[in-house]
């Protein structure tokens, strides 16, 4: 018998076992995967760091590929009864170059990217911070992947050392920039957070469903790859059950899910400008780009609505 027909059977008779049963089949699993793939990452990743061969980046990528394909396998094995209602173009490429916005609910958000982009969009990076680096294995597949991580300075460093200011900006055009001749998918979320409804009343957010966009990031990766890109997607996730925590993942109880990505097109001589480094430059190019952003969170906004409310429409499938 195989195992997601087990596991939906134990869920049916009795939750409270089927979650435990799925939790530890998914802490066993990982922990073994990542433990197998660590060595051959470390040791093709410090390969490229020597020589800076292709054929070790894409040996890194092709490793990391099969440990996010065995961590997908799990999802479909372990999460029974899903009705996942997921909304991609048809013309994306697994080969391309993209820059995705994104809002922020939940840290399962990052693994339904990857579940979503399995064969249909190039490996997902996103910022992170470098002092991520020192996690054992999940911090150097980072670094060896090509993450932009952030060397961020606070104030106070910067006040005894002044030449700190403005490194973090060079360093992030650094990360970016070594996305450079290669296909990804650069995941950004604009709310800099993840969602909840005290940072939306502190922020008297003129959203429903979503705080407000930030766009420096965003700006910085359009500045430095916006030559490289194939285009600009914007993903909406919703989580009709409630924002659900890592763990409620790999319990089998993310029963429902919306995703819907779509292209964004970004008005030409915008685009140009900052490209050209207008935004930090110019307050009618960052004006004009929040209002772009705006135009694009309104949209979202709407966006969750009619997505919660298809969940509520029995007679509307599209699981997946």
């Amino acid at each position: 018998m195989q195992l997601a027909s087990v596991i939906k059977k134990l869920h049916q008779r009795s939750p409270k076992l089927g979650q435990a049963v799925s939790l530890t089949t998914a802490t066993s699993v990982i922990a073994a995967n990542s433990i197998v793939c660590s060595l051959p990452i470390w040791f093709t990743g410090g390969m490229k760091m020597i020589t800076g061969a292709k054929i070790a980046d894409k040996a890194v990528i092709g490793i990391t590929n099969h440990w996010i394909g065995v961590n997908n396998k799990l999802i479909d094995e372990l999460v029974p009864q899903k009705d996942w209602r997921i909304d991609l173009p048809d013309d994306i490429d697994p080969n391309g170059k993209y820059l995705l916005v994104s809002n922020h609910q939940s840290w399962v958000d990052t693994s339904i990217m990857q579940y979503i982009s399995e064969d249909r969009l190039p490996l997902t990076r996103f910022f992170t911070k470098f002092e991520l680096i020192y996690i054992p294995i999940v911090g150097q597949t980072f670094y060896f992947l090509d993450f932009p991580m952030m060397r961020r300075h606070s104030k106070e460093a910067i006040a005894k050392n002044p030449a700190l200011r403005g490194k973090d900006i060079e360093e992030a055009k650094r990360a970016c920039s070594l996305l450079k001749n290669k296909p990804f998918t650069l995941l950004n979320y604009l709310e800099g957070t993840r969602f909840t409804q005290a940072k939306h009343d502190a922020q008297n957010a003129p959203y429903k469903h979503l705080l407000k966009p930030r766009a420096g990031g965003f700006a910085l990766a359009l500045q430095t790859l916006g030559e490289e890109i194939d285009g600009i997607l914007d993903m909406t996730i919703v989580y009709p059950e409630g924002v659900p925590t890592y763990s409620d993942l790999w319990k089998g109880n993310v029963k429902q899910l919306g995703v819907h990505i779509r292209h964004v097109e970004m008005p030409e001589t915008l685009f140009h400008d900052i490209k050209a480094g207008g935004y930090n430059e110019d307050e009618t190019i960052k004006s004009a780009l929040f209002d772009w952003l705006d135009g694009i969170w309104q949209d979202k906004d709407k966006r969750i609505d009619k997505m919660l409310a298809m969940f509520e429409n029995p007679h509307k499938d599209g699981a997946e």
